[in-house]
């Protein structure tokens, strides 16, 4: 499949010798939801922003939707959406001018069907005469999201969308992503919310100190790095593991009355029968055990880490 974004040997440096991203290589496919990883200052801005044509980079080339960002710059930049972090917007203007104003820059006809849908989808409808300056911090967050939408492009970028929102409004956003990817959209997140990304993106990239250090299909991801975990609750405590269980990979609670084994879910054989055999025969008793894998921020904690 022809990726809808090509990004080739992206290095950027600033004049100061800040070196912010390490020839960057990566192919985002059209139609999924992409989701990009990494620490403060690991450089997804940096990144968001080279292919958004608002920085340029100092080796390298990206290509968006068959178009050059620098040679094509006009055609690649109508492709994209982008919804930034701050919440910058014209203050004295009503929200609806805003969005002719948007729609506009990129040579678009005034369409009030498509500003109308877009602004009830996003809960904004019956603000659209209002001035931005009166808008709280969640509706001006999703004036961005609208903003990005007003020229319909096929690309939307999401740096951190859902910052500052209240729990209603992240819930809304995300169905409307949701209803994006439905319609062919392809959709690139940064996020802190890690769970948003475990629940929503198709691949997950992580990038930490300006490279990219994986980048796999979310289940494969979890399925290669994720670990599961066998939790006993023991009848009694115990002040040490016997010699008998030191081969186990096994922890030891502080207070002597849990076992936590951990294993290998890709591994053919778990060893928990040969375990709990163990146990058994060393007349150790559990009265509960429950098991459970990592979870996405886990992961991504570990591979930051390394």
């Amino acid at each position: 499949m022809e990726p809808v974004i090509s990004i080739k040997g992206i290095t950027k440096t600033y004049a100061s010798g800040l070196q912010a991203l390490k020839n960057i290589n990566l192919d985002i496919h059209r139609g999924e939801i992409f989701a990009l990883l990494g620490p403060n200052g690991a450089g997804k801005t940096t990144l968001i922003n080279i292919v958004c044509g608002i920085v340029t980079p100092s080796e390298g080339s990206v290509c968006v939707d068959g178009h050059d960002i620098l040679n094509d710059y006009r055609l690649a930049r109508a492709r994209i959406g982008l919804v930034p972090q701050e919440l910058l917007t014209a203050a004295f203007e009503s929200v609806e001018a805003t969005m002719n104003f948007s729609r506009g820059l990129f040579g678009k006809p005034s369409d009030p069907v498509v500003i109308e849908r877009i602004l009830r989808d996003l809960s904004l409808w019956d603000k659209r005469k209002a001035k931005v300056m009166t808008l709280s911090g969640g509706m001006k967050r999703r004036l961005l999201i609208a903003k990005a939408l007003s020229h319909e492009p096929q690309i939307i970028f999401l740096d951190e969308p859902t910052a500052g929102v209240d729990v209603e409004l992240r819930r809304d956003m995300w169905e409307m992503v949701r209803q994006l990817r439905e319609r062919g959209v392809t959709i690139i997140l940064t996020t802190h919310y890690i769970e948003e990304a475990e629940e929503m993106a198709d691949r997950i990239g992580v990038i930490n100190n300006g490279k990219i250090i994986v980048v796999e299909e979310k289940a494969t991801l979890m399925d290669k790095l994720g670990k599961k975990q066998l939790a006993l609750t023991l009848q009694a405590p115990l002040t040490q593991l016997p010699s008998e269980l030191l081969n186990y990979p096994l922890e030891l609670s502080a207070d002597g009355y849990a076992l936590t084994y951990t294993f290998d879910a890709q591994q053919e054989h778990s060893g928990i029968h040969e375990l709990l055999r163990s146990l058994d025969s060393l007349g150790i008793d559990f009265k509960d055990l429950h098991s459970s894998e990592s979870s996405l921020e886990e992961i991504f904690v570990s591979l930051v880490k390394e």
